[in-house]
């Protein structure tokens, strides 16, 4: 008591530094962004395997294509060859006198213009096959197409004997509900705007947090009375509560945008819901009209074989 310290430093070097820690212990926005990039990590993955079944299904419909457009070609090419040897017979009877010689001139029409459906039908195949190896990544030349063989089906699946295994519309449409890469991403919308609705709330805005903080000033150099040095050292731990009184109606305007936004996002999922109800209505009997056309043609098929061999005994017996 009674004892005074004076300092002076004219010439000295400051020194300062400070550390802070916070620790939310409850934050609900927090939270609800966590839920958003866990939700955005799945719909990635649900897009991707989106992408992955149109590419199958543009692999497989591109495939088909280049079949039937070589499937065509050989039967142009066939009856090209067919109708040239019509053209040398009925140059030979015009020659003969026993055909006119506009059946000459039909004839040679109908050669010259199956010569063009021939190459307008291997530029078909050409290009078929180019968007295949595109699709695929493979070369043309290592592209293999094979059509699908009678010998290889079922019967029933040719000839339409019988009705092929094929589970009601329900399942298919329970199916679609519950694994549908479209339907999920949809719904992987909802549940991103449940989240920003919950992110925006009046609740989320409260926010307890754990802080801590340390520092330290220090001052030392040359004074009046020589050496001098000055030092401050400062902790605190402590738990931080904070709620927003007003923000100017920021928030209530925010979180209305959200709840329309979220309105929005179910509304998409009804859609698409409907729209694939529809699709797979649509496919399911088309697999079913399938089968019976495919059926029909087997039928037309061996009424035409049995053309054909009735037109080859007529020949082989000189009718």
């Amino acid at each position: 008591n009674g004892v005074a310290f004076g300092t002076s430093i004219d010439a000295g070097t400051s020194t300062r530094w400070a550390l802070s820690a916070r620790q939310p212990l409850y934050n609900p926005q927090r939270d609800a962004q966590r839920e958003q990039l866990h939700i955005n990590a799945g719909a990635a993955d649900i897009a991707w395997q989106q992408a992955r079944q149109d590419w199958m299904l543009q692999t497989a419909q591109r495939y088909f294509d280049g079949v039937m457009a070589e499937q065509q070609w050989a039967v142009l090419r066939r009856q090209l060859v067919s109708v040239e040897k019509a053209l040398v017979e009925a140059k030979d009877r015009y020659d003969l006198g026993d055909k006119p010689v506009t059946d000459l001139h039909e004839a040679a029409a109908r050669a010259r213009g199956l010569q063009a459906q021939l190459v307008a039908a291997a530029n078909e195949v050409q290009l078929a096959r180019s968007t295949l190896s595109d699709i695929t990544g493979l070369a043309v030349e290592a592209l293999t197409l094979q059509a699908p063989s009678q010998a290889s089906a079922p019967r029933s699946s040719v000839l339409g004997d019988a009705q092929p295994s094929l589970l009601p519309l329900d399942h298919w449409l329970a199916w679609m509900s519950e694994n549908n890469p479209a339907l999920k991403s949809r719904m992987a919308q909802v549940t991103l705007a449940e989240q920003e609705v919950k992110k925006l709330s009046l609740a989320a805005s409260t926010t307890v947090d754990l802080v801590a903080q340390a520092g330290a000033e220090r001052l030392g150099g040359s004074g009046d009375y020589g050496s001098a040095r000055n030092q401050q050292r400062q902790h605190m731990v402590g738990v931080v509560l904070t709620v927003p009184l007003y923000t100017g109606g920021l928030r209530t305007a925010k979180l209305q945008e959200a709840l329309r936004m979220q309105d929005k996002a179910r509304a998409e999922v009804e859609q698409t819901r409907l729209q694939l109800v529809q699709s797979t209505h649509r496919a399911w009997l088309a697999l079913q009209s399938g089968h019976a056309r495919l059926g029909a043609l087997g039928e037309a098929l061996a009424a035409s074989q049995s053309r054909l061999d009735a037109t080859r005994l007529g020949q082989t017996v000189g009718d």
